[in-house]
């Protein structure tokens, strides 16, 4: 008789300076990387390392708000796996990873959520971003869909 084999869950916040990467096994945190770099030039590598170390179950990724290219990469990049290796993908919101404060947007805008509605809105001073990763995975509140939650301030 085989034994069940674990599994396992990748969280991936690439709107955090540094990019944060959590794995979970059984939906507990086993390992937490921070990257320093761009996504396109980051992210990729670190998540191939964990999936030929694991047998991954399914991806978790911030969806939005924040880093317009950011999301966009690392839903194509999801997407694709998605559809090669069979590994859904779920999205959460920016602001279950940061206590509901602001989303840096752009320039002296950020991104606030006042009950369920995104908006953005300017602070005089900077607003410092600070995200982590939950010890487990059952703190966390799913989107419906995958899709980004592209929110683009009016410039």
């Amino acid at each position: 008789m085989n034994p069940i084999s674990p599994k396992y869950t990748i969280l991936l916040n690439t709107i955090a300076v540094p990019l944060q990467l959590g794995l979970y096994k059984e939906g507990a945190k086993i390992s937490a990387l921070s990257l320093e770099g761009q996504t396109s030039e980051v992210l990729l590598q670190a998540v191939e390392k964990w999936l030929d170390s694991y047998a991954i179950e399914k991806c978790i990724y911030v969806n939005g708000p924040g880093s317009y290219m950011a999301i966009k990469l690392t839903y194509l990049m999801l997407r694709t796996l998605e559809m090669v290796k069979d590994i859904p993908f779920f999205g959460i919101s920016a602001f279950g990873l940061n206590g509901g404060k602001p989303v840096k947007a752009m320039g002296n805008l950020y991104f606030t959520k006042e009950k369920e509605t995104i908006m953005t809105k300017k602070f005089d001073e900077k607003v410092k971003q600070e995200f982590w990763l939950p010890d487990d995975l059952s703190a966390l509140s799913f989107e419906e869909e995958n899709m980004p939650h592209y929110i683009l301030p009016a410039v």
